[in-house]
């Protein structure tokens, strides 16, 4: 299939991941709040949010606007059962607001609007239309409305991610990073500690907005800037470190669903010496597209299953931003398989480059025998 017939599509994703991380920026500011933030547990213990379902809502809305509903596939996280139950109505008004006010806002990111603004059945609608399990054949669109729930609800990293998948294969892949700063002097890393953002003295904007398509070569950085679409982007490039005692490796800040200990071991294996960048969501592998760190190693615990909406769009922003991504056992990730990434060699590796990925791959096998993941 000729790349140049994805231009809609890579530009149509691009700028809803623009709108909708405008509708999580002001929602998470109303958070922090007293009494602002609809919180709501999950089955995986991952906080819902408002967010959560603004987003989703606002990118089936326009995907179906531009694309037509017809043979319109959207693989994603939320579903309505939360927001339909009687209890929810406080939820379900506050996520009409949300997604009304982002949407009137849609001109601004060369998007379709509304006619009137769109009613609580036509939300849920848009919401419960992302029920595709996604499989081998066909085009799907994949999407994370908030990933990172838990950066989110504490004012730290998380992202929206949307990725187009054909025949198995991701063909574009858009992340909206809405706290990770253009510069990277705005970054703190205090320590052992999660990634943080520093308020620097007169920055324009504190998020932004990656994307690249398959095959491409390219990997593009634009910054998130407040109520409209950026003129301009920026090509992204992994880091050219390849020796492990000066990488600097990113990992999950939850532990719940990573094994800390096996990548600490591994790290010190092979000679890295620099703190591990704890990082919430997939904005690990924002970092390393942008060269802000070398390695992303996830290791999950044996009962935890891989989403593909956790992967799709970091891995092709990295892979065309020059680095690698694999499995454990050096294949490639497998997207072909419906909701999860089924066949997973024990853990994730994204890396800067072909020579460090090598030396980690090898050292994962070297450390295996030892270990009692």
């Amino acid at each position: 299939m000729a790349v140049e017939s994805l231009e809609t599509e890579m530009d149509t994703a691009v700028r809803v991941v623009h709108l909708a991380s405008s509708l999580c920026v002001k929602v998470q500011e109303k958070l922090h709040l007293p009494n602002g933030g609809h919180v709501k547990s999950k089955d995986d213990d991952s906080p819902v949010t408002v967010a959560d379902f603004g987003v989703q809502a606002i990118v089936s809305w326009v995907l179906a606007e531009v694309f037509g509903d017809q043979n319109l596939s959207i693989v994603a996280e939320e579903d309505t059962e939360a927001l339909s139950e009687a209890s929810s109505l406080g939820l379900l008004g506050a996520v009409s607001n949300a997604v009304n006010e982002a949407l009137s806002e849609a001109p601004k990111y060369g998007l379709p609007k509304p006619v009137k603004p769109l009613g609580s059945s036509e939300i849920l609608k848009a919401i419960s239309r992302c029920n595709s399990v996604g499989g081998p054949k066909g085009r799907h669109w994949v999407l994370d409305p908030v990933d990172g729930t838990l950066g989110f609800v504490r004012g730290d990293q998380y992202a929206v991610a949307l990725a187009l998948i054909e025949n198995g294969k991701v063909l574009l892949g858009v992340l909206g990073c809405p706290n990770y700063p253009v510069k990277k002097e705005c970054l703190s890393n205090g320590g052992n500690q999660a990634m943080k953002t520093k308020a620097v003295a007169g920055s324009v904007s504190k998020g932004c907005v990656m994307y690249a398509k398959k095959g491409s070569g390219q990997a593009w950085m634009q910054p998130l800037i407040a109520g409209g679409f950026p003129e301009s982007a920026t090509l992204l490039k992994v880091s050219s470190v390849d020796d492990p005692v000066l990488a600097t490796v990113c990992e999950p800040v939850e532990r719940a669903n990573s094994n800390h200990l096996f990548t600490a071991g591994l790290a010190n294996s092979m000679g890295v010496r620099k703190q591990p960048l704890r990082v919430y969501s997939m904005v690990k592998y924002a970092a390393i597209a942008r060269g802000d760190a070398e390695v992303f190693m996830k290791f999950a615990k044996s009962s935890y299953k891989e989403k593909i909406w956790d992967h799709a769009a970091g891995v092709v922003i990295v892979e065309e931003a020059g680095g690698v991504v694999t499995d454990a056992g050096g294949r490639n990730l497998d997207f072909s398989k419906g909701v999860y990434l089924e066949g997973l060699d024990r853990g994730i590796i994204a890396c800067s480059g072909q020579v460090l990925h090598e030396k980690i791959i090898g050292a994962v096998y070297a450390s295996w025998e030892s270990s009692s993941l």
